[in-house]
Formats: C-alpha cells, structure tokens, sequence
C-alpha cells in the first residue's frame, strides 16, 4: 500500500485529525487548532502538505485548517453550501479531488451531524485502477456509533437522524468492507452520541456492530435521539468562530501573577484554576480557586461551567503544565489566560489563613454512614451530592442522592440542601470541582474521591431502579 495514514489524537477533547501521505504529498483531515503538531508530523515524515480537508464546521473545537492552509499554501476544502467568511476551494457531493499520481478524493455527502457534512474516500491508485483505502467520515460513521445530531438544535435533532442513518448506510453500500473508516469524532467527544472503544475499524467491521448499520430508520432515530444528554455550552461559540475563519493562536507565556494579584482576582469572582492533580488539591490549595486537574477533561469542563469570556487565571505546579493548559484552552477558542503561576499553594497565598483543604472519603465510608456508623474524622452526610450528566444517575444512583449534574451546579449552588455535603460522580474527577465550587461559597463538604462502579458493592444503598 502506497498510502500512509497518521492519526493526530486530541485525547483531551475526544478527536482525531489526519496527516495521509503517498510518501511525497500529504492530505490534512479536520485539523485541531494547534497546527504546529501537523506541521511538526509533516516534517518528519518528510511531506508536502498540498490539501486541508474539513468535514464540517465543527461544533466542539476551533479548526486549524484556515491558518494550516495559509502557512502551506494548501488547498483549503470546505463544503459549498457552508456559508464561510474566508476564501477556500468549495467541494460538494459527487467531486472528485486529484491529489498526487498515487491519490485522491472523493467528496460524499453524509449530512447528519450538520447539514452540509461531507465525508471524503480515500483512493490509491494502482494497476487496475483506482481502490477506495478508506474513508474520514468526520462525525457521521463513527466506530460503533454516530455523530450526535442536535447540535445545531433540538428542532433539527429528528431530521438529521434521518439524514445520519441514510449517510451511514450510503456509505456502507458504497465502500467494500475491508474500507477502513476515519472518524474525527467519538473518542469521548461530546459530537459523538454515545462512545466505543475500539482504536479502529472497518465498514465490514461497523455492519456487524454498528445499530446505524442494523436498526431500520425509524427505530435507530427514536433510540439515538433518547441517548443524547447534554452537552458542552462552549459549543455555541465554536461554530461561529470557524464559519468567520479562526485567527491564528498565540501560545506565548502569560503573564505571571503574585499572591496579591491572585487575590485580587479571586475576589473581583474571576476564576483561578488548579490545574494539579486533585489529590494534591484536596491535600492544600487556595481558598477560591477551582480544581480542574490537567489529568482529565480540564478544558471541557472550564469551558462548560465559566460564563463565556471571564477572565482565567492557570495555577499549576510547573510552566510546562500551564504551557499544556494553554494549547487545550486555545483549541476551545480561549486564546489567552489572563494570569498564571506556577509552584506550590504557600506560594500563592499571602498568609496561611488563604489555604484550604478538602475532607475525602470513599464509598465504604458512605456505606457505613448510610448504616449509622460514620468513621471517626468524618462528618455525617446530610446530603449526597451527585454530579454526574442525566444519562449516568439514570441507570443507576445512590438512594436519596441529590441530582445537580456538574454543568448546572455554579448557577444552582442554592439548590442544594442545607447541610454537611458529600459530593461524588463517576470517579472523582468533576466531584473535585463541585466541591472546590461548594467550599468557594462557604459549604462544609466531603469529597468522595471513588469511582462509582464500587459503590453497591462497598455496600452503599442504591435507588431502586423499579
């Protein structure tokens, strides 16, 4: 095989990009903001980059491809029908794209996600012809599922089901099976309308797994569309910015912020995030800031819970990490943090009386309060707090929990009871920064630092679910 596929993964945002090659020329898929990992990629691979490809206008990142296209000199593809505020090389359904002697593309309509999607085969030539590889498919075939479609509305949500089983299964009858599918999104991205594992597949492999591939019409839009839960409210910005053409990003250091500076921001209500590791957090940090640790979806969750331009001040323990921090944030359109230090949290505070810490307990000890025995340093929990999305207390919470799901809570601090809280999700991650966010505004809390697959078995008493 001539042709040589790199996947560019963006763990933290759950998304793919693309860099395939005949070894000479090089075709760009879906790029993330921080171009400088393709340019870097390409590079050592030792090719020309002469096409950048979008499926769609992305809902849930800031596109490289604009700027990518400007550096290279590149073909810049884009849908037709997208209305765009930048030149690019418009392709609709049914085009053909030359890319070397060795490749090309074939533009396929699969809208679904959004109206205009595209997805694009991947042909190598050879003796007998041209040979579909394979396909990038964006965010309608993904592996074992689909691109979500409500993102551009909840009135469109029913039609671009329709529209996303009938792009499924055109390009299930188009491609043979051993046609290998390229998805951008479904890799834990929000896009996608439920998640797999797999690290990748085939079209012959989604026949056999895929329910776009083996539910009728009908049943497959009314089982996706009762699947979806929320999803990130930074998305509103994301589409607007890559239809009007993203400017380039700025990865430079931020200014640093001294301990009376950091106060000064906490008090004027801006948010100061802790990007280390939450246990690190609940062991000492400072008083009004935020726990969103770099370990996890730090970004989704900032971008979420802030009110969409507040300024933003990074604390971490090293420059490296606010420097990983700042990429994750550009690619969701926060260009530039207003402050950051870095160290330990006695460097951060301008006296002791600033640092806080937060009391963690795991299932077992909720188990055992839940029986009247609450270990010894641990206050009874007069309210669980559970801050996982709609879908996760669904199927399955502890009896009498609370539900606020994360995303909701800075606008619903209110609605929780008055009392001591114990506050748990799914692992210990966003329970982390609901309590940090309850602790801001004066709680007694606990934080329940589990995952919470344990819970029934350390002997936690479950809602029925009758």
């Amino acid at each position: 095989m001539t042709v040589d596929v790199s996947v560019i993964a963006t763990s933290s945002l759950g998304d793919r990009s693309y860099l395939a090659s005949d070894g000479r020329v090089a075709i760009v898929v879906d790029p993330q903001r921080d171009i400088d990992r393709v340019l870097h990629l390409a590079g050592a691979e030792g090719v020309r980059i002469t096409h950048v490809v979008e499926t769609h206008i992305h809902n849930d990142y800031v596109s490289g491809g604009l700027e990518l296209a400007r550096i290279t000199g590149a073909h810049y593809l884009v849908a037709a029908a997208d209305e765009v505020g930048f030149d690019r090389m418009p392709v609709a359904d049914g085009d053909t794209v030359p890319v070397s002697d060795a490749l090309r593309l074939r533009v396929v309509g699969t809208p679904g996600h959004t109206f205009h999607h595209l997805s694009y085969v991947l042909d190598e030539a050879g003796d007998g012809g041209w040979t579909p590889v394979g396909v990038f498919t964006g965010g309608s075939l993904l592996f074992g599922t689909t691109g979500r479609t409500d993102l551009l509305g909840q009135q469109h949500a029913h039609e671009l089901a329709h529209h996303q089983h009938a792009s499924a299964r055109r390009l299930a009858d188009l491609l043979p099976d051993g046609a290998q599918v390229w998805p951008t999104h479904g890799f834990g991205s929000f896009c996608s309308a439920s998640q797999a594992d797999a690290p990748e597949s085939t079209i012959g492999r989604e026949k056999e797994a895929n329910p776009v591939l083996r539910l009728a019409a009908d049943r497959f839009v009314t089982e996706t569309l009762a699947g979806l839960d929320a999803y990130p409210a930074y998305y509103a910005h994301m589409g607007v910015a890559n239809a009007a053409g993203p400017a380039p990003v700025d990865l430079t250091p931020v200014a640093r912020a001294d301990s009376d500076e950091l106060r000064r921001r906490i008090a004027a209500g801006e948010w100061v995030v802790d990007l280390r590791h939450r246990k690190a957090y609940a062991s000492s940090h400072l008083a009004g800031t935020v726990s969103l640790g770099l370990d996890g979806p730090m970004s989704t969750w900032l971008g979420w819970l802030i009110d969409w331009g507040v300024p933003i001040t990074l604390l971490a323990e090293t420059p490296d990490q606010v420097a990983d921090a700042q990429r994750e944030l550009v690619r969701i359109g926060i260009d530039r943090p207003a402050a950051q230090a870095t160290g330990e949290p006695e460097q951060w505070a301008t006296d002791r009386a600033e640092l806080r810490e937060l009391t963690v307990a795991d299932f077992d000890a909720l188990a055992a309060a839940q029986a009247g025995h609450t270990p010894a340093g641990l206050p009874d929990p007069q309210v669980v707090l559970d801050v996982r999305m709609t879908n996760e207390w669904k199927a399955g919470h502890v009896d009498g929990a609370v539900h606020v799901p994360l995303p909701d809570l800075p606008t619903r601090l209110a609605d929780v009871p008055a009392g001591t809280v114990w506050v748990h999700c799914g692992s210990g991650y966003r329970a982390t920064a609901a309590a940090s966010l309850l602790a801001n505004v004066g709680r007694d809390v606990v934080l329940i630092d589990d995952m919470f697959g344990r819970a029934e078995a350390a002997g936690v008493r479950m809602a029925s679910t009758a």
